[in-house]
């Protein structure tokens, strides 16, 4: 377990175990680092996992008042937390928000990371038919909220897809989901940056994967110039075929 690490001025609770090449777990919305105990504990028979609450969830902080956030600043945070553990540079994957957090990560902060997993990437900018789905979304979100408040958004954004302990911790970090979903639309990147992105990296759905989501996936691996499409949804497949790829030379 590691103590408390400063994030971008917030105080950010982390967890590791496990020796080796460093691996970062970021979680989605309405998550946290207990949610991915499975996926770290699978992971650190050959790499050093940390896994993190991210701010406003589990035991981390978040400013006051705490009403928005963006990828840039999460990225901040994430940057901070492997530099503070000297983890770097960390094999970051990263599930639904957390996806964003690590392109990011890769984008502004190359040094630090030396490969991504992007698990159900919600980068709804390159498609056009999320739109009607994302309005639907957030209309039944506004009707929660104004049925039974925060934590009932919370609940009807899940549905059903957790179990009763983690629905507990995702209402009661109801200021983090909320935030982030202020979040979901602000990473500034564009097609030509994506180009860019010389890290190795699995994109990655599943079966149960919403179809804008995948067609999400589908745009960004297209995109990418050092990339492979997984869609059995299985996260630690995909970090470990990045983990067992020989080091490639630094040009």
């Amino acid at each position: 377990m590691a103590p408390s690490v400063e994030g971008a001025g917030v105080a950010l609770n982390a967890a590791e175990r496990g020796s080796g090449p460093a691996v970062l777990l970021v979680h989605g919305m309405a998550s946290d680092a207990q949610a991915l105990e499975p996926i770290a504990e699978e992971l650190s028979s050959q790499a050093r996992v940390i896994a993190y609450d991210r701010r406003g969830y589990g035991s981390s902080g978040a400013p006051e008042p705490y009403h928005g956030t963006t990828v840039e600043e999460q990225a901040q945070d994430a940057a901070a937390l492997l530099s503070a553990l000297d983890a770097a540079p960390a094999l970051v994957c990263g599930d639904g928000f957390g996806a964003l957090i690590a392109l990011d990560l890769a984008k502004r902060h190359r040094p630090l990371v030396a490969g991504t997993v992007l698990s159900n990437p919600p980068l709804f900018m390159f498609v056009p038919e999320a739109t009607e789905r994302l309005a639907a979304q957030r209309a039944e979100l506004e009707e929660a909220l104004r049925a039974g408040g925060p934590q009932a958004g919370v609940e009807a954004w899940l549905g059903g897809r957790v179990d009763a302990d983690a629905l507990a911790r995702a209402k009661r970090a109801h200021r983090g989901f909320f935030a982030d979903y202020a979040g979901l639309a602000s990473w500034p990147a564009s097609r030509r940056d994506l180009r860019a992105l010389d890290v190795p990296t699995v994109v990655l759905t599943g079966p149960w994967s919403p179809p804008h989501v995948v067609a999400a996936a589908e745009a960004l691996a297209g995109l990418l110039p050092d990339v492979r499409r997984a869609t059995d949804g299985d996260l630690v497949a995909a970090a470990r075929g990045l983990l067992d790829q020989p080091p490639r030379s630094k040009k």
